[in-house]
C-alpha cells in the first residue's frame, strides 16, 4: 500500500537517489540564495522569499514566543542545514500547496551547482542525517516514499533526534503516557484491533476500552483520498502500524489521520 507501506549509512541511502532524478513530479519555483537560516526547516533567500521546508519537521526553536521551550537537537539541527545551505544557490520545487497563511513558499529546496543543475536535496539530507522527521499534509504529499525511507534508515541507525528520547516511538499499548503527549506531534505503533466506521467517520482502534485507549480517527475528507489512492482504511483491521501526527485527549489518545503517508503498514497480520 503506497503510502501505508524499508532499505548503509543514511548520507549513502540519499546519495542513492539523484537530486537531479529525485520527485519528477514537482514543479519547478524561483530560484536565489540562501541568505539566513531560520531553524531546521526554515530558510530565507536573497529575494526575499521565505522557504518552509515541506514535507520535513526539524526540532522547533522558540523564535521569539513567549514560553516555548526549544525543542531537543534543535540548535543543532539549524547549525546542521546551515552546513549545507547557507551561502548556496538553490532552486525551489513544488508538490502541492505553493504557500501557507504566513506567506511562506512551501517547497523542496534543492543546492545547485555552477549549471544550475540540483546536486543536494535539503529535506532529504536533514531526514537522512536524523535532523528532521517526515511531516506532510493532505495538500503536499509529493516525495514521501523518499523521505520516509531516509527516516527509517536514520532511526534504524540512531542518527541525530533518534538517540533522544523526545522523539522515540510511542506504544499504541501505553494509553496513558500517549494521553500525557497530547499537544505533541508523535510516532506511534501499534497493532489495530478493530476498525470501524460510524456515522462519517472510520475509527482505528487499538485497545477494547474505546473511551481510554489509543484510537485514529479519519473524517470524510480523508476518507475520500484512501479511497482515491485505492486504499481502505477498513482492510487495516489486525495490521500492525505505525501513525504519525499531533496527539490530542478526547475520549483518550488520538490521532487524527488527514492523509494515507500518515499510516505506514508494518506488517498485516
Amino acid at each position: 500500500m503506497r503510502g501505508l507501506t524499508a532499505s548503509g549509512v543514511a548520507i549513502a541511502l540519499a546519495a542513492m537517489i539523484s537530486p537531479a532524478d529525485a520527485c519528477e513530479s514537482l514543479q519547478p519555483g524561483p530560484r536565489g540564495v540562501v541568505t539566513e537560516v531560520t531553524d531546521g526547516d526554515t530558510v530565507v533567500l536573497d529575494n526575499g522569499i521565505v522557504v518552509r521546508m515541506i514535507g520535513t519537521q526539524a526540532p522547533k526553536l522558540p523564535l521569539g514566543r513567549e514560553g516555548f521551550e526549544a525543542w531537543p537537537l534543535a540548535g543543532e539541527a539549524k547549525h546542521h542545514l546551515e552546513e549545507m545551505v547557507l551561502g548556496q544557490a538553490v532552486t525551489l520545487r513544488y508538490g502541492g500547496e505553493r504557500v501557507d497563511r504566513y506567506d511562506r513558499a512551501l517547497a523542496h529546496l534543492f543546492v545547485v551547482d555552477e549549471s544550475g543543475q540540483p546536486k543536494l536535496w535539503a529535506q532529504q539530507q536533514m531526514v537522512a542525517n536524523g535532523m528532521a522527521r517526515v511531516y506532510s499534509f493532505p495538500d503536499n504529499r509529493q516525495c514521501l516514499d523518499e523521505l520516509l525511507a531516509a527516516e527509517r534508515q536514520a532511526r534504524t541507525d540512531r542518527l541525530g533526534i533518534w538517540q533522544n528520547q523526545y522523539y522515540a516511538l510511542r506504544s499504541a499499548e501505553q494509553p496513558e503516557r500517549l494521553s500525557d503527549l497530547a499537544g505533541r506531534y508523535e510516532l506511534v505503533e501499534g497493532r489495530v484491533l478493530k476498525a470501524d466506521r460510524a456515522g462519517s467517520r472510520i475509527y482505528l482502534n487499538f485497545g477494547r476500552n474505546w473511551d481510554l485507549d489509543f484510537t485514529v480517527v479519519m473524517e470524510r475528507a480523508a476518507i475520500a483520498m484512501f479511497e482515491e489512492a485505492g486504499l481502505d482504511p477498513l482492510a487495516l483491521e489486525g495490521a500492525l502500524v505505525r501513525v504519525r501526527g499531533w496527539v490530542d485527549d478526547w475520549d483518550g489518545p488520538r490521532i487524527e489521520v488527514t492523509h494515507p503517508e500518515q499510516i505506514e503498514v508494518l506488517s498485516t497480520r
